[in-house]
């Protein structure tokens, strides 16, 4: 049996299978099997009412899961579909509680790996999929990072990972509610509001207090249990020689070179444009706060409409960091 043949055997017994997507790994279960999906958020931590995102082989599933699905929604889908966009639309009354936290809605998507698809093809359903670590901790972006933090196996809560290699895009999808007239991004990702706007013809709108509850939008998420700060360019440097005079190891992602030599400054060098800085950013977050630093500091980024879901990411970060 192979390793798609024997995830799929898994899922449909109600176990948990760890798969890639474009953008960070997922923790996969039956999303039509409420039991199955119960053990996401055992093995999470996660809270009851936070929804899931459930991915789909194709968009010829949406209607199985969607109702009232307005026309806004497949010119979305053609246009980033397979990839990372997540549509949040009016759930079908099939749709188990636990997968949308209680609501009348739930978020939708067609990742884009090719592991993904081919496990989501032959499985012929959806899969709710959040990342696959433990809840508000950094995501993972390796198959190594699953195995580290939740384990695979005998014991474990995972029953299986399937390993496709790093995440090519890094940080989570671009959350987008359908549910109104008017169409908001309720969390912000690498499919930018100009690319959604260019399609829709005219801007996403600045979501309402009535908006639908999302995954990962919560004020504290996707933390190193390091303390971490963002501090601009100056700031840096005045950090390292702080921590470097209290005798501290202080870890530091920045896009310049390292301007000082000490074993006590951990210096990982990022790039300067986003879809780089996105790709190697929870990694590199997750290899300091293994490290035993004091202190995690990132540069901080532009702050332009391109630089948005990194800056999301990261003050959210900041917000939920030092942490166990």
């Amino acid at each position: 049996m192979g390793d798609i043949e024997r995830a799929v055997a898994l899922l449909r017994q109600g176990e948990l299978v760890a798969f890639p997507t474009e953008t960070v790994y997922g923790l996969g279960a039956d999303a039509s099997n409420p039991a199955a999906v119960a053990k996401i958020f055992a093995a999470k931590g996660r809270p009851q009412d936070h929804p899931l995102i459930v991915h789909l082989p194709g968009v010829e599933h949406l209607d199985r899961w969607a109702r009232e699905i307005p026309e806004k929604a497949y010119a979305l889908a053609e246009a980033f579909w397979p990839g990372p966009l997540t549509l949040i639309l009016k759930r079908q009354p099939n749709v188990p509680d636990a997968i949308t936290g209680g609501q009348d809605t739930v978020g939708l998507r067609v990742p884009k790996h090719p592991l993904a698809l081919e496990l989501l093809k032959a499985f012929e359903g959806g899969i709710a999929a959040p990342s696959a670590n433990r809840f508000g901790h950094v995501s993972p972006t390796t198959a190594q990072h699953v195995r580290d933090e939740l384990g695979e196996g005998g014991g474990s809560h995972v029953a299986m990972i399937l390993d496709g290699g790093p995440c090519q895009v890094g940080i989570e999808s671009t959350i987008v509610d359908l549910t109104g007239e008017r169409t908001a991004i309720l969390r912000p990702g690498m499919a930018s509001a100009f690319d959604l706007g260019r399609v829709l013809g005219r801007m996403p709108d600045t979501p309402t207090g009535d908006a639908p509850r999302v995954s990962g939008s919560l004020a504290a998420h996707y933390a190193p249990r390091t303390p971490l700060a963002l501090l601009q360019p100056d700031v840096v440097i005045f950090a390292v020689r702080e921590a470097m005079a209290a005798n501290q190891r202080i870890g530091i992602i920045a896009p310049m070179a390292c301007p000082l030599s000490d074993e006590r400054i951990v210096w990982r060098r990022i790039a300067g444009e986003p879809a780089g800085f996105a790709h190697d950013l929870y990694a590199l977050l997750r290899e300091l706060d293994g490290l035993h630093c004091a202190r995690i500091v990132v540069q901080k980024p532009p702050q332009s409409e391109s630089w948005r879901a990194i800056n999301d990411r990261l003050q959210r970060a900041v917000a939920g960091s030092g942490a166990g």
